[in-house]
């Protein structure tokens, strides 16, 4: 069900989800959401050793499994949410276009199922009731600081170079979605943030917040949906917290 929630989350299929979760412009129940993620996480295992380097490439080795131990746990939020079931199987659906050559590379990466030149990826997704917020957490081991540095400065300028994308829901009509940069919250390395809003067809009001930020050799990225950019901040402090604990830098 979630599609490249790693970079910068599984933005395509959480949209999907919650729309049929949250029925688009219908009025929200009374009840209020479950705070945003703690930044005091409960008992984590053991960090794995630090990564060694790849001497003929140069770059750092991480596996999947060592990528998991750096995602919050379910126990590591407040009570309300759940863990959303992980889903590998791949989605080949290409939900978003443009006809601006300007919004060519953001549509490209929002459509992506993992980030460019990943090396390992690993994602988990929680959901606060079926009024949200949905959160999306991913770690892409990118083998260096220069290459992490090199995307996240790529993504950052393909959202700055592009002010509308078009959004397809299986189903429903075409949303426009506006595209605007965020303050983001100060974690990680060189945090970047970003806001799509839909303003215009079936999903009007639709809002999806995101951020990107370097964990050493790694990117950690951040999706919310249906939930406002205290709680985007709020999960940053608590991702990047546990990333910098359990993901140490190469030896």
């Amino acid at each position: 069900m979630r599609k490249f929630v790693s970079f910068p989350l599984a933005l395509t299929a959480a949209l999907t989800f919650a729309l049929t979760a949250c029925g688009g412009n219908d009025d929200k129940a009374s009840t209020p959401p479950p705070p945003a993620p703690t930044t005091t996480p409960s008992v984590t295992p053991s960090a794995p050793p630090a990564p060694t380097v790849d001497p003929a490439s140069g770059l750092v080795l991480r596996s999947k499994e060592d990528l998991t131990t750096g995602l919050l746990e379910l126990s590591d939020l407040p009570a309300g949410f759940s863990r959303e079931a992980d889903d590998d199987a791949e989605d080949e659906s290409k939900p978003f276009t443009t006809t601006s050559s300007r919004c060519k590379v953001l549509v490209k990466y929002l459509n992506a199922d993992e980030a460019p030149g990943t090396k390992a990826s690993v994602t988990r997704s929680f959901s606060g009731g079926q009024e949200g917020p949905y959160i999306d957490f991913g770690l892409d081991a990118m083998g260096s600081v220069d290459k992490v540095a090199s995307l996240r400065a790529k993504y950052a300028d393909a959202v700055s170079s592009c002010s509308k994308v078009t959004m397809r829901a299986e189903g429903e009509g075409s949303t426009t979605m506006q595209v605007d940069e965020i303050t983001a919250p100060d974690f990680g390395t060189a945090p970047f943030a970003y806001r799509l809003m839909g303003v215009s067809g079936p999903k009007r009001g639709l809002e999806y917040t995101a951020l990107v930020t370097g964990v050493n050799d790694v990117i950690l990225s951040i999706g919310v949906l249906a939930g406002d950019e205290a709680v985007l901040a709020a999960a940053a402090e608590a991702a990047a917290k546990k990333a910098e604990e359990m993901l140490k830098p190469a030896t």
